[in-house]
């Protein structure tokens, strides 16, 4: 996928670090010139977590050349050279390139042939500027800092090949990435933030504790939860769908797979097209095209058009909750109708995009439609915000943000009626403010039948992850000209919401191991408590108190290993097993435990049944460590 081409406005409204990194962008250009003068530059941006410029250049760059590259930028922003803003005609600019004076630090042999190209595709009468710093000129819309001593400490993190504008027929390039911070202590807590991340990586975690695998025969993308991570799962379906039943939800179960037209009307299809997998023709279909040698194209002309019907993979949930709602006549009364589903759906995600637990093919979300009159939608968004607020704040996640997505009306993506987006954007609007969250208002972010709230939550060390949503949709029940009697005896149109406190499981759980670092509070920890027995004579004692503690529920395993107990309480922590229960000749003749904690230690001696009720305790109450 070619990569886009930032506005001039998107540029003007960069943030003060990202103009500091932009800058750092330049002068990581003007070292690498100063090394190698012949190497050709394309684009060099500011991204999330620094910068990056794309290059050409017959030396092939590694992490070995790194403190030579950063060595000349120190120099270069010890020089404090200005950043000095020239604008230029369209003929200047090209003569400059044509003479290879761009992306260079003077004229060259060769033209400037990438920045050719950049020249070719900005639009006519937008206004073109040059940025010199030095001896360095560049083809650049800017902003910058004053000068290239206002960059304070930054540090190159990486080398890549890149194709050049994100184009796989485009000659690939070497992208090399840095970062850059206003002060030393921004930037030291930035990489301690990154090796935190590393040790935390639920990839990492959760090949460690045996929590989930992904297997290169079952496929990439695709989910194969093991018997620990399958407890953390099952015990986040548990509470949810304790909070739904309180709410008055009715869990519901469909088929993994559809007819398309169910998704043509719904406009699944063909607008998620690109990012689902092929439609399933049935093969008596697919026989009679092939005999008549119907091409590949002719088949996607088909499908296209909808002269030739198949099945697919469910890339959502919700037509078939609307098709649930659909087969009963239903009247006011009957209203809200609230259905739920830990429903899997499948995605198509080019593998480049897939990581982890938390990009992936095939995924279950906590799903749930509710079907209301307009009188009653306020209150129903409310109580779907407060069920979300009351997922992230039982599972410690305290900040986060609400993001307000709505459409671009600049856009032709969305389906429904302007009026019907107006009172959609309105109502979520009303019920953000009401609820006292704190929230933002992005343009483009809704879904292409309805605006949404997303949840945006940070973890323990810093990272955003999008979470939870909530969808107000008056474009689906039109599609589907779902109706309802009112009390007038007339039918009308229902309102519908989409909300998922979770999202995806697979994501959620994968956020989950790396905020708490594998170490799961005791109600989700896959296993709540270890007995370790001294020696071999307290086995019996020890297969006592697992038959008290399994007969409450209580998820607990005895090592019977023949490991000396200072082996088995770091094998215990190790593995983060809340609680640990070291058995001797004192404990057994006392009828007691030793209490030791994953977090506080030796706790000392309690009996069994002292024990048990306080762990039921923290259970209950879904106590966080």
């Amino acid at each position: 996928m070619s990569e886009q081409r930032k506005t001039l406005d998107e540029r003007y409204t960069m943030t003060e670090l990202e103009r500091l990194r932009h800058s750092c962008a330049h002068v990581l250009a003007s070292a690498i010139l100063r090394i190698w003068p012949q190497a050709q530059f394309a684009a060099g941006p500011p991204v999330e977590n620094g910068f990056y410029y794309d290059l050409e250049i017959d030396h092939r760059i590694s992490l070995d050349d790194f403190e030579r590259i950063e060595a000349e930028m120190k120099k270069i922003v010890k020089e404090n050279q200005p950043f000095e803003k020239i604008e230029v005609s369209r003929e200047q600019a090209f003569a400059m390139a044509r003479e290879g004076r761009l992306g260079a630090l003077g004229p060259r042999e060769q033209p400037s042939k990438f920045k050719l190209d950049i020249l070719e595709h900005i639009p006519e009468g937008e206004a073109i500027s040059l940025y010199r710093n030095g001896d360095f000129t560049d083809l650049c819309a800017g902003p910058h800092v004053m000068r290239t001593g206002n960059i304070g400490a930054f540090k190159l993190t990486s080398v890549a090949s890149a194709y050049y504008k994100g184009d796989a027929n485009n000659p690939q390039l070497q992208r090399v990435y840095g970062t850059a911070f206003k002060n030393r202590t921004e930037l030291d807590a930035y990489f301690a933030q990154l090796e935190e991340a590393k040790k935390r990586d639920h990839r990492k975690l959760g090949r460690e504790l045996g929590l989930f695998q992904i297997d290169e025969q079952v496929g990439q993308g695709l989910i194969l939860w093991k018997p620990k991570g399958a407890v953390i799962r099952q015990q986040l379906q548990n509470f949810i769908g304790q909070e739904l039943r309180k709410h008055g939800y009715s869990e519901v179960f469909t088929p993994h797979i559809a007819k398309l037209d169910l998704f043509r009307t719904s406009g699944h299809y063909p607008y998620y097209r690109e990012s689902q997998f092929p439609p399933l023709i049935e093969p008596e279909a697919l026989r009679h095209l092939a005999d008549e040698g119907c091409s590949c194209a002719q088949l996607a002309n088909l499908l296209e058009k909808g002269e030739l019907d198949g099945y697919l993979l469910k890339p959502m949930n919700c037509p078939m909750h609307i098709k649930i709602y659909a087969s009963e006549l239903r009247s006011y009364r009957d209203l809200p109708v609230r259905l739920s589903e830990f429903g899997t759906v499948y995605r198509w995600e080019q593998s480049g995009e897939l990581g982890g637990m938390t990009r992936v093919r095939g995924f279950t979300q906590d799903d749930g439609h509710l079907f209301c009159t307009e009188e009653q939608l306020s209150a129903e968004l409310r109580q779907c915000l407060e069920l979300g607020l009351n997922v992230l704040r039982v599972l410690g996640l305290n900040q986060f943000r609400a993001r307000i997505g709505l459409r671009d009306p600049d856009s032709s993506k969305y389906v429904g009626t302007p009026a019907q987006w107006d009172k959609a954007e309105v109502a979520l609007k009303q019920i953000a403010v009401q609820s006292k969250i704190s929230f933002t208002e992005e343009e483009g972010e809704a879904a292409f039948y309805g605006p949404k709230i997303d949840f945006i939550v940070k973890d323990v060390i810093g990272r955003e992850w999008q979470l939870g949503t909530i969808q107000v949709d008056y474009n689906l029940p039109e599609r589907f000209d779902l109706t309802y009697i009112d009390s007038d005896n007339t039918p009308k149109r229902p309102v519908m919401i989409h909300r998922a406190p979770f999202g995806s499981l697979e994501r959620f759980c994968g956020v989950l191991i790396e905020h708490f670092a594998g170490a799961f509070p005791l109600w989700l920890a896959p296993e709540q408590v270890r007995i370790l027995p001294i020696s071999d004579k307290h086995l019996t004692y020890g297969r006592q108190i697992l038959s008290l503690l399994k007969a409450a529920n209580i998820r607990a395993s005895l090592d019977e290993s023949s490991d000396k107990i200072g082996a088995k309480i770091r094998l215990a922590q190790l593995e983060k097993v809340p609680y640990m229960l070291v058995l001797g000749a004192r404990e057994e003749q006392a009828g007691e435990v030793a209490v030791r904690s994953r977090l506080r230690g030796d706790e000392g001696a309690v009996s069994a049944p002292h024990f048990l009720e306080r762990i039921q305790q923290e259970i209950t109450d879904r106590k966080l460590d």
